[in-house]
């Protein structure tokens, strides 16, 4: 158990970044095709210089996401494989159509709107399908036959709890990545654009906690094994909601260090990731022990002992390497005056 508790939490650990760092891929690629004729506001010059180098990094992390299901649960990963070929390979396609899209709209100019307007709307459909992932493992919209299991798309998309999930998805895509782009505008001294995107934060922080409220609520009607769970964390749930008090210091109060300028975003986006970790963190610990419930545990799909160790030990000196490397990243990336400062 010991293994196999270090095993998800790995993997765990994997979806949240993954979570974090998609959410400033997508947004970022949806508020550049909503501001694309606004051109005064420079809205999405700033969403695309946070784009251009961002969607690349979140790659890195689906990869090892799909790596590390594979190499720690593989018998998790083949029962995974089979109720989300659906799913799945649309997730796949959308990814594929955005990605090229996202770097033709830099190379033929002439039909930049158009391909803008396609990844955008791609890129925020694709975390709705993401999340969908969640619900599914609930086991409520699994069938199982001949001791084959299949996803019933009907039962699944006639489900609130489905799209509760979808839209908190979407609207925390939305609120988190108008958050980092309010910060990098504020980086960059372009207070047009930080001004959009403080008021963008401002309207979708509380539709954010409607949405999350909504899972809760749909949860309890429909799964209500993982609602009763969560609920004997209750008091990591509470923490959790009262952080939107300073969230709403980093949208309202005004700033230290510009005089005359409202809004603290960097502490607005650290207090919402701390939210969704605990959060998570909570919704994780009270689906354990099983991946797809109810047949899926993780010490059933867990792989050999010596296999995981070897995994272990290969992710441990692989983050070694890479993660110095993310850091000085991003350190350029919100610090380098050049970049921060281009023109166009």
């Amino acid at each position: 158990m010991a293994d196999a508790l270090i095993a998800i939490t790995v993997l765990w650990g994997f979806v949240f970044i993954y979570a974090v760092m998609a959410t400033m891929d997508f947004g970022a690629g949806f508020w550049s095709m909503i501001y694309i004729n606004r051109e005064k506001t420079k809205a999405t010059n700033i969403a695309n210089r946070y784009l251009s180098p961002t969607w690349e990094v979140t790659n890195t992390f689906i990869v090892a996401l799909v790596v590390a299901v594979y190499s720690l649960f593989p018998s998790a990963a083949y029962v995974l494989g089979t109720i989300l070929l659906i799913p799945g390979s649309l997730i796949l396609l959308l990814l594929a159509l955005r990605s090229a899209f996202l770097v033709f709209s830099n190379i033929a100019t002439e039909y930049k709107k158009p391909l803008t307007y396609i990844s955008g709307i791609a890129g925020i459909i694709i975390p709705g399908l993401l999340i969908s992932v969640l619900p599914i493992t609930h086991g409520h919209y699994l069938d199982y036959e001949n001791g084959i299991v299949n996803l019933n798309l009907y039962r699944l998309f006639t489900s609130p709890n489905e799209y509760a999930f979808i839209g908190f998805a979407i609207t925390s895509t939305l609120f988190l990545s108008s958050l980092l782009l309010a910060d990098y505008s504020k980086a960059s001294n372009e207070m047009e654009a930080y001004q959009v995107y403080l008021r963008d934060g401002k309207i979708l922080g509380p539709i954010s906690l409607i949405m999350a409220l909504l899972i809760m609520i749909t949860l309890k009607n429909e799964v209500s094994w993982l609602y009763n769970r969560m609920m004997e964390d209750l008091p990591l749930l509470l923490i959790s909601v009262a952080f939107f008090l300073i969230i709403g210091i980093g949208l309202y109060a005004p700033s230290p260090f510009q005089k005359g300028v409202k809004g603290m975003p960097r502490l607005a986006v650290i207090a919402v990731t701390l939210q969704y970790l605990i959060a998570s963190y909570v919704y994780g610990k009270a689906h354990l022990p099983y991946i797809i419930y109810p047949d899926v545990t993780i010490d059933a799909a867990f792989t050999d002992p010596n296999s995981f160790r070897a995994v272990f030990i290969t992710y441990i000196i692989g983050f070694a390497i890479l993660f110095p490397g993310f850091i000085y990243f991003w350190s350029l990336f919100m610090n380098d005056k050049r970049y921060l400062r281009q023109k166009g």
